[in-house]
């Protein structure tokens, strides 16, 4: 007997765990989607799970930058859900904060090279795999990039280089996925509230060196923005979004 849940909705989500990750799978739960939950650690995937109470959900433990784990992840998703439809593509690490160029440890650098670049690219090609083969053929992925894919904050080289390269992997991905119906788009985000933010009402370091508290806005606004990207048909795309604490030091950054 085959026991898997199917629906015509089912998202894989990375970085499951906490802030966007967690708004954007708990948004998709409440519209009816069926998400597969990844992350690297169980626990806080489980309270995600939580947060959507009946939603049709499975959590898979997951480091996006080992690629024997996202295969699993995909594997899992289509055999509980039958299909993937949507890869919100989201795991990600700034590195250690604050540090100068010439200070950054190798390890660091490679630790959010390996997280934000590589287990996108990872998390996408199984994805752009399953959306290619199943039937009907197609999907959508999104992958989240950041106000530092167009202008960096200072001491940030790990996070700002692999956020740029994300929009060159949003590209791509984007015209190779034409002729299989896959549109792949990309979420640029300033200053949600989540935990990676909090210090932010404190003071946040600015190009000119002072230390000046930035607005923030509410994760939900981000979650709703997301959704409305993957509800379109595949037949419409958003490519580049941004989305942003209206007051925050963007424009003019610098």
């Amino acid at each position: 007997m085959d026991d898997r849940q199917t629906t015509n909705k089912v998202a894989v989500v990375t970085g499951a765990g906490s802030g966007i990750g967690r708004a954007v799978a708990v948004e998709l739960l409440g519209a009816g989607w069926s998400v597969a939950l990844a992350g690297r650690r169980a626990g806080t995937l489980e309270e995600t799970a939580a947060l959507a109470p009946g939603g049709a959900c499975v959590a898979v433990r997951t480091d996006v930058s080992q690629p024997d784990d996202v295969t699993a992840l995909f594997e899992t998703t289509v055999e509980r859900f039958g299909r993937v439809d949507l890869l919100f593509n989201n795991a990600g690490t700034f590195g250690p904060g604050g540090v100068p160029v010439e200070e950054l440890p190798y390890e660091a650098w490679r630790h959010v090279v390996d997280t934000n670049l590589n287990g996108a690219f990872l998390c996408a090609q199984a994805a752009y795999r399953r959306m290619k083969e199943q039937d009907p053929q197609g999907g959508r992925i999104i992958n989240n990039g950041s106000i530092s894919a167009h202008a960096p904050r200072p001491h940030s080289v790990a996070y700002t280089a692999t956020k740029h390269a994300l929009t060159g992997l949003t590209k791509s991905l984007s015209l190779d996925g034409r002729p299989y119906g896959i549109a792949v788009g990309q979420i640029d985000i300033g200053n949600a509230a989540t935990d990676m933010t909090a210090s932010m009402g404190a003071g946040a370091l600015q190009a000119n060196g002072e230390v000046t508290p930035e607005p923030v806005m509410d994760v939900a606004d981000v979650a709703r923005t997301v959704r409305h990207m993957a509800e379109l048909p595949l037949e419409a795309n958003v490519q580049f979004a941004t989305v942003l604490a209206t007051a925050m030091p963007y424009v003019g950054r610098g």
